[in-house]
């Protein structure tokens, strides 16, 4: 493969230019097992191993594998064990999965306006809020809101992001959540995991995410006798394996994230009106983020790259009050729920109606960056970008 082709707009991030037939060992051993349902082996499964691993390498006491980050959100929501039409407070600048999975388990979304970081604005949380959904987004570790008792870190892009104190993002709050969509730090296509250090909000979760019972490996299917009702969120053995490689590979990609964004660092554009946006040491480097001193800069900034076959994307998409399920408070259901269960209620707490957010959005231009490469194609890499941003 050329490098022009390899720094063009590539379909495989990050991850998945680790995916390696020679290295699935994990896969191929699930395979001539010919059991692919982790609570059907009498030896330890693969997810189990996988969740030993990720627990030893994140900090985290308790780790649970399923089918993807949405379902494990609204598997973090349900073990606080909620009353119907609750709310939940999240940021008004995310993936709309997070509303979506607040509103799956019958709670309101109230959106909550972003700092220049366009991370939650945890100053806008009000005295006595219960529950709040934190998204690392772009890598970028975001603070947590004080004193509110079940704080959901959505880590789905910042796999590898540490506090300032060194713990992972997702082991600080009630509980973490983790993403393994293709365009995530790892993949296996698809993929969740869910991370807590409460021994009993674990158990819930383990017990929900599988009818409502805590499984005995070879002995499928038992039932506790104090079983309530769940849903089916096991992971199978081969999407495990796939993280597991994945998993193996989680340092090589940090580095050479943190290695492309240095080498960035030293050769930026001279582009008036154009400022890299800071990184923090524990964000995971996924991107550069430009901040443009227009919208009209930001569309010639992506026409120059887009030209050039360099990679970028905007985020005007993440925000929430514009999307339809928001705005229009969709549902499927009849009678509109769970909307129809807070008619009266704040929805959204901003100091401008999200005029500076929509502003700070319409001005930022995210360029990725390539763990994979080596440190002179990486900067071939960073050559490019600057030359296409100093003619926009």
């Amino acid at each position: 493969m050329t490098l022009d082709k390899r720094l063009g707009l590539r379909f495989l991030p990050y991850g998945a230019n680790y995916l390696d037939w020679p290295d699935m060992h994990e896969l191929r051993a699930a395979i001539e097992h010919g059991v692919l349902f982790r609570y059907q082996t009498e030896t330890e499964s693969v997810a189990s191993r996988l969740e030993r691993r990720v627990g030893e390498r994140l900090g985290a006491g308790h780790v649970l594998a399923v089918h993807n980050c949405t379902e494990a959100l609204r598997l973090a929501l349900v073990s606080t064990r909620p009353r119907v039409g609750d709310v939940v407070h999240i940021p008004a600048v995310t993936f709309v999965a997070v509303a979506g999975a607040v509103l799956s388990s019958g709670l309101i979304p109230v959106l909550v306006d972003v700092d220049d970081s366009l991370s939650m604005d945890t100053s806008l949380i009000p005295e006595g809020a219960q529950r709040a959904i934190v998204a690392h987004m772009e890598g970028t570790v975001a603070p947590l809101p004080d004193g509110v008792p079940y704080v959901i870190e959505d880590s789905a892009q910042a796999l590898g992001a540490t506090f300032p104190d060194g713990r992972h993002t997702g082991t600080r709050g009630y509980a973490g959540t983790f993403s393994f969509h293709h365009n995530k730090v790892l993949t296996s296509g698809e993929g969740g995991l869910l991370v807590t250090n409460d021994p009993a909000a674990w158990e819930t979760m383990r017990c929900y995410h599988d009818h409502g019972s805590a499984r005995v490996p070879g002995r499928y299917p038992t039932w506790n006798e104090d079983a309530y009702y769940g849903e089916n969120l096991v992971t199978s053995e081969a999407v495990a394996a796939i993280q597991y490689q994945q998993f193996r590979h989680l340092d090589e990609v940090l580095s050479g994230l943190e290695r492309h964004h240095a080498i960035a660092m030293d050769d930026l554009p001279e582009r008036s009106g154009l400022d890299l946006l800071p990184r923090a040491a524990g964000d995971v480097k996924i991107s550069l983020r430009f901040r443009c001193e227009s919208r009209e800069l930001r569309d010639a900034a992506v026409t120059a790259l887009t030209e050039r076959s360099i990679a970028n994307w905007t985020l005007n998409k993440y925000l929430l009050p514009d999307h339809p399920v928001v705005a229009g408070r969709r549902s499927l259901y009849a009678d509109g729920f769970p909307w129809n269960l807070a008619p009266d209620k704040t929805l959204a707490l901003s100091r401008d109606g999200f005029a500076r957010t929509r502003d700070l959005l319409d001005r930022t231009l995210c360029v990725p960056l390539s763990p994979e490469l080596s440190e002179a194609e990486q900067a071939l890499a960073v050559k490019s970008v600057r030359q296409a941003l100093e003619a926009a």
